[in-house]
């Protein structure tokens, strides 16, 4: 049913979700995000790269730790967090609003 909707927007709600999990200035460590998610390692390689062949993120190696990737918003992908996508899904995130409070989410 969520993806249904989703799919009007062009996107998935495990799109949705990761958007939110992303932080729009500083990017987020990869190896983050797939445990905010609930999300194997495997399966968030497969959604990262369905995002960047969308234009929505891009792949850094973090600044302080090379070993580490950080996971940054392209100017598109901050677009849909903020006007986009990412407050349609907000609608459907609802239920794990108690998750983003303190973000910069007005909808919740």
């Amino acid at each position: 049913m969520y993806n249904q909707q989703a799919m009007k927007y062009n996107g998935t709600m495990s799109i949705g979700f990761a958007l939110l999990n992303i932080h729009s200035e500083e990017g987020t460590p990869a190896t983050k995000i797939a445990p905010l998610m609930g999300l194997e390692a495997r399966s968030l390689t497969r959604l990262l790269k369905s995002m960047d062949e969308k234009g929505l993120i891009y792949r850094e190696a973090d600044k302080t730790d090379k070993r580490s990737v950080r996971i940054y918003l392209t100017r598109e992908g901050k677009k849909c967090q903020r006007e986009g996508q990412g407050k349609r899904y907000c609608v459907l995130m609802k239920p794990y609003a108690s998750r983003f409070r303190g973000t910069n989410w007005t909808c919740f």
